[in-house]
């Protein structure tokens, strides 16, 4: 490649600055009026778009900034001139388009360094040759170059390459061609002529190029020719010769005497049915990109009767199609169809069941209006694109033999299930409704690889986030490899996290524990209830509230009845002691104790609950307005009586009365021996009367006894302590 003119950016000039970047590096910096390359507002740029601009010149140091690129786009500027080192810091780019500019000339330092080059797009412009290759472009897949100008390529122009997936010639003025100069090239996917010129006026010069480009792997697309006599049609014995097996024909004009020369050299064109009849030896079938409706493709497969029964790859997408039926029944009986591409048609629904070639294995149902499958799927398939129709779910459809699934732009609001497919390999299903997957869903694929799901609306719950960044982001290396980029899966919700890359995501403990937290908080309120439960237990709490709610609610009926003695006669106490006794213990009570104390002189009045106690009463409200009556409470205490439930109400009564400070209203007898551990231990004070003062106890001799009623009387009275 002849070098062209160096350059710099006037110093005078300040460089603009471009701030359309976003979170992927990608700066949009087309259609802005620049006249020089700007600056950007972020750091490691990887795609940088300064086409439709009115940049004339690239200098040295104007992509200085950008050593991180890897997709540069400069098309349609009024570029003159680069400097020769423009673009030797950009060893990482891949992608570099160039097109349609001014530039009168190309120079092979500018792809000196360029050792990761993948696309090269040249064409347009005004240069009238390559210029001598030696570039090692040997990454170099995609390359356009041409244009009006361009009126030679020579042997040796490219040499620096050595295969590539697409190319590209602009030569419709082309005059000359040295044989050989394109025949280096190998393989060649797809091979685009624009040679319109040479077809009318130099077939020798077409045919060195086709019999450089034609494999029989290779598909070949001539474009924007007119074909009109034998002669124009001649440079096609190459291709027959060559044996290739796919030509498409673009924006070309074909004579009726072209057309019938056509069919003698290459008999790979589609007609009417009369036609096909011919065709018996056809491959490839590519009807792409037309007006086809039902009726006119059952005409063009001569309504299913299988004469095209070589056929192998059969392409009918972007047309008028609407039966999905009549389409399997057309290719039925084609045995040797692997690849049907029935695309970008207006398809709605799809039957039940259908007829298809036992060996199909491709099948392109993509970009068309179909909301549900059915077994109508042949079960043979390996490759199915259903990309961007209007799915909602995918189930219940078998397909054993299936590798590679194509779900895209869907409605999906879950990966299908995986136990439909045993030996699916690749799954796309970006830009669907997909809220989350986790690892149940892709442990029912035995053998995925591949996964593309980004762009659906995640829902960014705890269990989604730790599986993404534990399965895929660095914690563990496992079998299927997510293929498209992290920008791709952004948070959809919960709203303070939408647009926030799932990798990037920082969840708090509570947010994703927050049952088990709410458990844990509950079983400690609940274990602490508990222990609290046991400690009032421990403590006779309930004890102390039951009897104080007892001896408070008597006590204020007690005081109504003082306030109303007050309003007649001064109060007076009644008894000189109340007796609280077991029933166990009443025949002691009643022959010994009553005699005693109230025959006695000065007699004593002692109050019985048989006999004193107020009828209809509550027996509480009994209880507390005997003991306010009287002055002392005389407990008769024995092993029944500690066992006696009234008597325990009594003995809690006379209790709080000892909290009011009475501490000498407590007269304590045994009947016989009884140990203070006897009595419960909520009766504190009791426990403490019996620990530091003596209480009587009855004595089994009778020449004691006199003392002992003697000393009984005392106490009631009130004497001093025995």
């Amino acid at each position: 490649m002849t070098s062209a003119g160096q350059s710099s950016t006037p110093e005078v000039e300040k460089r603009s600055t471009c701030d359309q970047c976003d979170e992927r590096l990608f700066c949009n910096c087309s259609s802005r009026n620049y006249q020089h390359v700007p600056t950007v507002t972020v750091t490691e740029v990887v795609t940088l778009d300064l086409s439709f601009n009115d940049i004339t010149s690239v200098a040295e140091d104007d992509l200085r900034e950008y050593t991180w690129l890897r997709t540069l786009d400069l098309r349609s500027n009024r570029i003159q001139s680069i400097h020769e080192w423009a673009f030797h810091l950009l060893q990482g780019l891949e992608s570099l388009d160039m097109s349609y500019n001014q530039l009168a000339a190309l120079n092979p330092a500018w792809f000196s360094k360029l050792l990761s080059l993948q696309h090269l797009n040249l064409l347009g412009s005004c240069y009238r040759t390559l210029g001598p290759g030696g570039t090692s472009l040997t990454r170099l897949r995609f390359l356009r170059f041409g244009n009006p100008a361009l009126e030679e390529v020579r042997r040796g122009d490219l040499a620096g390459v050595r295969q590539l997936d697409q190319l590209e010639v602009y030569g419709n003025n082309l005059k000359r061609y040295d044989p050989g100069s394109l025949g280096d090239l190998w393989p060649l996917g797809v091979v685009t002529l624009r040679l319109r010129g040479p077809f009318q006026d130099n077939t020798t010069l077409v045919s060195s190029i086709l019999h450089d480009v034609s494999y029989s792997e290779t598909f070949l697309v001539v474009a924007d020719v007119l074909l009109s006599e034998k002669t124009s049609i001649a440079p096609f014995r190459e291709t027959n010769r060559r044996r290739v097996r796919s030509i498409m024909f673009q924006n070309a004009t074909l004579t009726d005497e072209a057309i019938v020369h056509f069919m003698e050299v290459c008999p790979v064109y589609v007609m009417p049915c009369l036609t096909s009849l011919l065709l018996t030896q056809m491959v490839y079938l590519d009807l792409s990109g037309n007006l086809l409706t039902d009726l006119t493709l059952t005409e063009s497969l001569c309504h299913g009767i299988g004469i095209l029964r070589n056929l192998r790859v059969i392409n009918v997408s972007d047309n008028a199609l609407k039966s999905i039926s009549l389409i399997s029944k057309l290719v039925t009986r084609l045995d040797k169809l692997v690849h049907l591409d029935i695309s970008q048609n207006a398809y709605t629904s799809m039957p039940p069941t259908c007829s298809w070639p036992q060996i199909l294995t491709h099948l392109n149902l993509s970009r068309a209006k179909l909301r549900r499958v059915t077994p109508c799927l042949p079960s043979t398939l390996e490759i199915l694109d259903l990309g961007h129709n209007d799915l909602t779910a995918f189930h219940s459809v078998a397909l054993p033999a299936l590798r590679e699934l194509h779900l895209s732009g869907n409605k999906l609001m879950s990966l299908p299930p995986g136990w439909l497919f045993p030996s699916l390999e690749v799954l796309l299903i970006q830009s669907n409704t997909l809220n989350m997957f986790g690892p149940l869903d892709l442990r029912l694929y035995r053998r995925l690889r591949a996964l593309q799901a980004g762009q659906n609306r995640f829902v960014c719950s705890c269990e989604f986030v730790n599986f993404m960044v534990w399965r895929w982001g660095g914690a563990v290396e496992g079998s299927v490899e997510l293929t498209d980029r992290w920008d791709n899966y952004l948070c959809d919700s919960p709203l303070p996290l939408q647009g926030q890359r799932v990798d990037r995501v920082q969840l708090s403990l509570f947010q994703c524990h927050r049952i088990l937290l709410v458990s844990s908080l509950c079983g400690c309120m609940l274990a602490s209830g508990i222990l609290f439960v046991i400690l009032l237990w421990k403590i006779h709490a309930v004890w102390y509230v039951r009897m104080m709610w007892a001896w408070l609610k008597a006590k204020r009926n007690s005081g109504n009845q003082k306030r109303r003695d007050a309003a007649g006669n001064a109060y007076l106490l009644c008894y000189d002691a109340f007796v609280s006794y077991s029933e166990q213990d009443a025949e002691w009570v009643e022959e010994f104790l009553v005699p005693e104390l109230e025959d006695s002189q000065p007699p004593l009045s002692l109050c019985l609950h048989k006999r004193d106690f107020l009828p209809g009463h509550w027996i509480i409200d009994n209880i507390i307005h005997a003991m306010e009556r009287s002055r002392r409470t005389l407990f008769v205490l024995s092993e029944h009586f500690v066992h006696s439930e009234w008597c325990r109400y009594e003995l809690d009564f006379s209790h709080f009365r000892l909290f009011d400070g009475d501490s000498e209203a407590a007269v304590l007898v045994l009947l016989e021996p009884i140990s203070k551990d006897d009595v419960p231990k909520r009766f504190c004070k009791l426990r403490k009367l019996m620990s530091s003062r003596t209480y009587l106890e009855w004595p089994q001799e009778d020449e004691r006894r006199a003392e002992f009623w003697s000393n009984l009387r005392l106490a009631v009275r009130g004497g001093d302590e025995l």
